[in-house]
């Protein structure tokens, strides 16, 4: 097979994937154009529609479908053959790209990854926050991170640091006109800051003290889903937030936010790093593990 071949195969493949030729165009490193002028040189040398096309989607021919079900595992395979040289470079060398929640990825990264790249100068790390739920396989992820150890069979999870505590805070002048709340119950009369996901979907705050454990379903003026902006509302006094504590202590800590129910905010469960068990670690994997574990 020509290597001309190979890659319109390749950007065929992204396409099919991601439903969409911007993705795949970021993940094969090249321009939206390309991947579609690739994607129509394959259709026509093998004179079948592969993809139906319109302004809006992107969605796979019956015969598009059958190709993709063959090629997915060759590729796979292919990767796989790829990543076992790397047993073969000490020196870590190269992209690593990693999704992370982006709640959490200052937590995980701020405090090692100057530190990672100066002292690992041929590394390249590319790191993708986003609270979307992601399929780190199918998006071209090297590895991912995650609350929990409860992965999809043929995934390794890595405990990494650091361990994480949410935390209930509002303003001084938020207090002036509330009882501080000394338990979950008491939130019941508060303002609060609604936590959605990025899909809409709201999650509750979560306590728990010794062998007892309380879900609160906030109600409130306000719905986010990014963290940054929770400590903004709190810091306005408009209503308490349910942040990650590391958003909020310097707040916390120079008086412009008081930290509540602290004792009912015990450490959430430990993160991990996780990508698939069949791929050969790289030296520049290794590095970031190594960086991050506990």
């Amino acid at each position: 097979m020509r290597s001309t071949d190979l890659s319109e195969l390749a950007a065929f493949d992204a396409v099919a994937r991601h439903r969409s030729f911007r993705k795949a165009s970021e993940e094969r490193g090249v321009t939206a154009s390309a991947i579609s002028h690739a994607v129509t040189n394959l259709e026509s040398r093998v004179g079948i529609r592969l993809l139906n096309r319109t302004t809006r989607s992107v969605s796979l021919t019956d015969a598009g479908a059958m190709l993709l079900s063959q090629l997915s595992p060759a590729f796979g395979d292919i990767g796989s053959a790829l990543d076992a040289l790397n047993q073969y470079r000490d020196t870590p060398f190269g992209k690593v790209r990693i999704n992370a929640p982006n709640s959490i990825a200052p937590f995980v990264f701020g405090p090692v990854m100057g530190a990672l790249v100066l002292q690992n100068p041929k590394l390249e790390l590319e790191i993708v926050a986003t609270d979307r739920l992601v399929d780190i396989v199918d998006e071209g992820f090297d590895a991912g991170i995650r609350l929990g150890e409860s992965l999809r069979e043929g995934m390794t999870a890595v405990r990494i640091k650091p361990r994480l505590r949410f935390a209930v805070v509002g303003s001084p002048a938020y207090f002036e006109t509330h009882a501080v709340p000394k338990t979950p119950a008491d939130l019941q009369g508060h303002s609060c800051v609604r936590n959605i996901y990025p899909s809409g979907a709201a999650y509750a705050w979560s306590f728990s003290h010794f062998d007892k454990s309380i879900d609160f379903e906030p109600t409130g003026p306000i719905s986010l889903d990014d963290h940054e902006l929770m400590v903004e509302v709190a810091l306005a006094g408009v209503a308490l937030s349910y942040v990650w504590e590391g958003r909020a202590k310097p707040y916390i800590e120079n008086g412009r936010l008081i930290q509540c129910l602290a004792s009912w905010c015990p450490p959430e469960d430990w993160l991990y790093l996780y990508y698939p068990t069949r791929r050969h670690i790289s030296a520049s994997l290794r590095a970031v593990i190594s960086a991050l574990r506990v």
